[in-house]
Parts: C-alpha cells; structure tokens; sequence
C-alpha cells in the first residue's frame, strides 16, 4: 500500500496542546510541512525551551504559541475556538497520582467541552498503551488491539498511577465526547523513541540513555513495546485527516527485551559501557507482548524499524550534546579547545 497522502492542510487552523513536548513537537513540525496553520499551546510562549517550534519551516508565517492552563477552560477555549481541529497531546508525566491523575482528566475535559463549543471537526488525542495493556490476567500470548482496556485495580494495587490515570483520562475523553457529540480519535502509542526536536531530554529517552552512560550496570529481565516518535506524530495526522478513522489506533513497531535493546545499541554504539548481564538469571527470558498495529498500517503508516528508531536516537542525544561521543580522552580535550 502507497504511503498516505498527508500534504492537504493548507486553510486549515489545527490546535496542538503541550505543543512543546517530545511528541507534540514532531506534530507542529509535520502539521506545518503539510500547510495548516498550527496554534500550539505551552505554559510559557516565551520559555526558552519551546525556542525550537519557532525554528521549525513555516513556524514563522503559520504557528503562534498561546499561554494556556489546561486546568483553566477559559484559557483553553481561547486557544480552540475557530480551530478545524484539536491534538490533545498535553499529559502530566509522573508517579505521584495527585500530579497525575486529576490534572490529565480535567485538563481532558476543558479540551473537549472546548472544542465542542468550538465545533471542532474532530480532536485527535493521545493516550498511552499503559491504558491498553496492564492485566495480569491477559496472557502474553494473547495479541493486544484496541479493544483491550488496563485493569484500573490492579494499577491501583501496584501503585502504577502513570497507567492508571492514561486510562481514567481516555475513558473520560471518551465519556465527555460522547456525552458532548465531538468526533474523537485515539492514539496509544507504546514507548517513543527517535531523535529530539526539543533541547531537554524526555522521559522515554531516559530509558536508554541509562545504557549508554554505564550508570547501568546489568539489564532487567523484562520487555518493552517501541515506536519511531516520527511514526507517531504521523499517526496522529492520518486519524485526523482520514474521514473513515475512528476509536482506537495502537501505535507499536515492535517489541524487544531489554537484552535483545542492549545487543542492537552495543552493535551500533560499541564505544559505550553497555551492561551484558541481566539483573535476573534465575528466571527464564520475560515474554513481550504481541502489539497489534494493523488499523494504523491500513490508513497507510508505514513503520521505522526500531533498529532505525535506536540508531536515529543516540545520534541525536550526541547532537543535541545529551550524550558525549565516547572518544579517547585526549582527543576530547582537542575538541573543547
């Protein structure tokens, strides 16, 4: 199947919340390659840390940034209103479930009932496969599509409050836009990876970078789901354009274990003190999950190989100078003269 036909923005006024962030960033920049006109919203226009969205191609003629509490509908509605669409991007990242939980399901609400009044086309929002996935009694045998929901007990229980408050804020997305009449689609992307447009380093980068600075000693025995952060800001855009899409749409490349992580960095990276034991032997291999992503390859996505997403992702946390190039020392101090 050809690649989707995404380039159609042009006259169209798209609002995008958190729009600096890690994921957002990728949406402002690809909205504003296809011609909308994008109007992001931050807590700060004037922090120098969303200097990068104002750099992007066409950021100077189309994309204005507006100081919004989501918390605060009147901020939110002022951002909305005359908007033909909305990406609901913006989420606390935390484990505290007081930072987490009400804050990522009013903000949802202001959005939604927003865009309503606004009579937005649609709003596309992002949630998590940490709504998706989390129930002990599905077996890793089982494939995870979107019909699955997290079991909110048992994220309770093991005081996942990430987990639990990406589902209690999509079943609230879901509830408000029903009750509200507004076209919603979801994404759920697994863990994002691929190079930064933003100057500080995002939480799911942080989760190989441990790798390659030697502050981790072994692996654990454990799995995890990724995807090519430009995959999913693409997504994004394709569920919003595509008259057809709608519910849920999984965002996964594919699923690797931490040793199976370590192997392709090392082979890519040699220069790095990347651990080559794992923190359990006991135990047998810990099994991934099977990801389903068929919805989003039939609306035409197609899928950077998470080796490429790896390589593209330490290339860029050397670029951005996260991450020094492991080179000799003494050529190293010749580079900071």
């Amino acid at each position: 199947m050809p690649a989707a036909d995404t380039s159609s923005g042009s006259g169209q006024t798209v609002s995008v919340t958190g729009a600096g962030g890690f994921i957002a960033s990728w949406m402002v920049k690809l909205l504003l390659e296809r011609g909308y006109t994008v109007r992001g919203t931050v807590r700060n226009p004037d922090d120098p840390k969303n200097g990068h969205l104002k750099e992007l191609e066409g950021a100077k003629d189309r994309l204005t940034l507006h100081k919004v509490d989501l918390l605060d509908i009147d901020s939110v509605k002022a951002a909305i209103n005359g908007c033909d669409g909305v990406f609901h991007t913006a989420s606390p990242v935390t484990d505290n479930p007081e930072e987490m939980v009400e804050p990522a399901v009013n903000g949802t609400r202001n959005v939604i009932i927003a865009a309503a009044e606004a009579k937005v086309r649609r709003v596309v929002f992002t949630s998590s496969i940490g709504a998706v996935y989390m129930d002990p009694n599905r077996s890793t045998d089982v494939v995870v599509d979107e019909s699955c929901w997290s079991d909110l007990e048992y994220c309770k229980n093991t005081k996942n409050w990430y987990c639990y408050g990406k589902a209690v804020a999509e079943k609230a997305a879901w509830d408000v836009a029903k009750e509200k009449g507004v076209d919603l689609v979801v994404v759920n992307p697994v863990l994002v990876l691929g190079p930064l447009l933003q100057p500080t380093i995002n939480a799911s980068t942080i989760h190989i970078l441990k790798y390659l600075t030697g502050s981790a000693k072994t692996y654990a025995n454990a799995t995890q789901a990724y995807a090519d952060v430009r995959d999913v800001a693409l997504a994004h855009i394709l569920v919003f354009k595509t008259p057809s899409a709608s519910g849920r749409y999984l965002c996964a490349e594919s699923s690797l274990h931490r040793g199976e992580l370590v192997e392709i960095l090392a082979k890519y990276f040699p220069e790095y003190p990347m651990p080559t034991k794992c923190s359990d032997e006991k135990n047998p291999r810990a099994k991934p999950y099977i990801f389903s992503n068929q919805k989003l390859k039939d609306l035409g996505l197609e899928f950077t190989p998470v080796k490429q997403c790896l390589y593209d992702t330490v290339k860029s946390l050397q670029e951005k100078g996260h991450l020094a190039a492991a080179l000799p020392p003494k050529q190293e101090q010749s580079n900071q003269n």
